[in-house]
């Protein structure tokens, strides 16, 4: 048998501490040491999957350039999260939304352990074990110390070829969506299933509207405000335990521990020649120590899926709103 290659070594090892930390944060989680949605997590175990990707072929590719260091890290990375996916670890929703932060701190982790080997090549076995436990000392602090709870609001408008009191009509009740009638979008595309329908228990403030996903995700709006052709805005009722474990990954489950949307709604503004802005907003609160990492990822998912359905809409009113003139 060929011994392995440095290369191999590397891209081995740093597949096997990455499942190795996966694994022993989330049993952790349980005794509040570590947890996966962590900065140590996210940000840091990349860092050491780089460094250790590169320290073991430094010495054999000594004139490795930086730009070289920056990009050879990420072969670990694509065959730890390839490892997760296909051993059920991971779901493509969380893998998508780490991919960037890995791949971009696991670049820093091998430049990193570049310029450890030029400046101190004999302490490099030091070096590597000291990033490599990095993880595991912050990781506990983090979790009891550091809460950067926050929320924002999101909101899209479109512009709808129809009078508003057409484009109200399609607000409260949404009748069965197709799969050819919703528009393409980046969610689908990671995993987040597409709404199917809409019910209301009845009109005005208190009513119950139920919205139905893809994968049996059932959730409630409860109405708070209701002015007819002009606003209709909810609180989101949503219990975790009724959203099935398949249907969206643990770690971005709706109203779980780390991401929840808390209110949301449409306003109707009209216009003239028979248009109407219709806009859709969502408060998220985001209990993620992730800063502006995770609200970039919040603003791309709840936007495309802002769009896609205010698309639908315009399209259902539009189509109504012909047969209405044709008719009259």
């Amino acid at each position: 048998m060929w011994p392995l290659s440095p290369k191999s070594i590397g891209i081995l090892m740093g597949v096997f501490y990455g499942i190795s930390m996966r694994i022993f944060l989330e049993i952790s989680g349980t005794f509040n040491f570590g947890s996966l949605v962590t900065i140590s997590f996210m940000f840091l175990v990349p860092v050491a999957i780089g460094f250790i990707r590169i320290h073991f072929e430094y010495n054999q590719l000594s004139p490795m350039t930086y730009g070289r260091m920056a990009v050879v890290a990420w072969q670990p990375i694509f065959v730890f999260l390839f490892v997760s996916v296909v051993t059920l670890l991971e779901g493509s929703i969380c893998v998508a939304m780490a991919l960037p932060a890995f791949m971009f701190f696991a670049s820093i982790g091998g430049m990193l352990a570049g310029l450890c080997h030029r400046l101190w090549a004999k302490k490099s076995n030091k070096a590597v074990m000291s990033v490599a436990l990095l993880p595991l000392i912050l990781s506990p602090l983090e979790l009891n110390f550091l809460h950067l709870s926050k929320t924002y609001e999101v909101k899209n408008t479109i512009v709808i070829n129809a009078p508003v009191d057409v484009v109200w009509q399609q607000l409260a009740n949404v009748s069965q969506i197709h799969e050819g009638e919703y528009p393409s979008s980046f969610s689908q595309l990671i995993g987040i299933p597409r709404p199917i329908r809409a019910d209301m228990s009845g009109d005005g403030v208190g009513a119950i509207r139920t919205s139905q996903w893809q994968k049996n995700v059932v959730f409630k709006e409860v109405i708070t405000e209701w002015l007819p052709n002009e606003k209709m805005l909810y609180n989101f009722e949503i219990d975790p335990e009724l959203i099935p474990d398949h249907a969206l990954d643990q770690h971005v489950k709706l109203g779980g521990e780390y991401f929840s949307p808390l209110q949301g709604g449409y306003e109707l503004v009209a216009s003239g020649d028979n248009q109407t802005l219709l806009s859709l907003k969502t408060t998220v609160l985001d209990n993620t120590n992730f800063g502006i990492y995770s609200r970039v990822w919040g603003e791309v998912i709840f936007q495309d899926f802002h769009r896609a359905l205010l698309k639908l809409m315009k399209v259902r009113a539009e189509n109504d709103n012909k047969l209405v003139v044709k008719t009259g």
